[in-house]
């Protein structure tokens, strides 16, 4: 692992203990049911993407905001978007970033906390134009959506740098190269030590299936 990060210019660090919150949910809006509470371990991609926000370190003080939707099935990161705020948009646009590029059919299952950019009108919105059907973690468990969460630890650790990024425009170049590294090189053990591209690709059985 040590020699494919330097191969692309990355260093390994241990991730900040500490986490700003990055979603505050709106309690005048009602939340979306979690509707993968008892479902199956999804069978193949484009069934459900899970969301979520994380900070990222700016040097001399403040964050960027990155925004990310990763397929269930195979932990590929499907669209992303990276900004120094963090508007209604940040999520919108990473969807529709992966909506361009997947097309996915009718009933895809898009999943997140109850942030208020999840809640927001324009959100659900482009869900209801796709097709899609929204699903939230219930309020105050961060283990509904693990999945998403998991992401965060092991980007930060493998990505940054000294702990910051110069820059917005940086962190878009480095954080791009993540991400074609993190889909198409990354192994994982739960997926039978693949990369969610080529584990996209290859016949599975059902005992090579990601777990839930």
């Amino acid at each position: 692992m040590r020699q494919v990060l330097a191969a692309h210019g990355l260093r390994a660090q241990q991730p900040r203990s500490f986490v700003p919150r990055t979603t505050h949910s709106d309690p005048a809006v009602r939340a979306a049911p979690n509707r993968l509470l008892g479902q199956p371990t999804p069978t193949a991609p484009n069934q459900v993407w899970v969301g979520d926000i994380t900070y990222l370190p700016k040097q001399g003080g403040g964050w960027l905001y990155l925004a990310t939707w990763l397929d269930r099935y195979s932990r590929k990161v499907v669209g992303w978007d990276v900004r120094a705020t963090m508007p209604e948009d940040l999520v919108s646009e990473a969807l529709r970033r992966a909506l361009v590029v997947r097309r996915p059919t009718a009933g895809l299952v898009v999943h997140s906390d109850q942030g208020s950019q999840y809640a927001a009108t324009r959100f659900k919105h482009l869900l209801a134009c796709h097709g899609a059907v929204q699903s939230m973690s219930r309020r105050g468990n961060c283990y509904d959506n693990a999945h998403a969460e998991s992401f965060w630890s092991r980007l930060k650790t493998e990505l940054l740098d000294g702990g910051s990024f110069g820059s917005l425009a940086e962190a878009r170049l480095e954080i791009s190269h993540y991400m074609a590294y993190y889909n198409a090189e990354r192994r994982h053990s739960a997926l039978g030590y693949l990369a969610p591209n080529h584990f996209e690709t290859q016949p599975k059985t059902t005992s090579q299936l990601c777990p839930a």
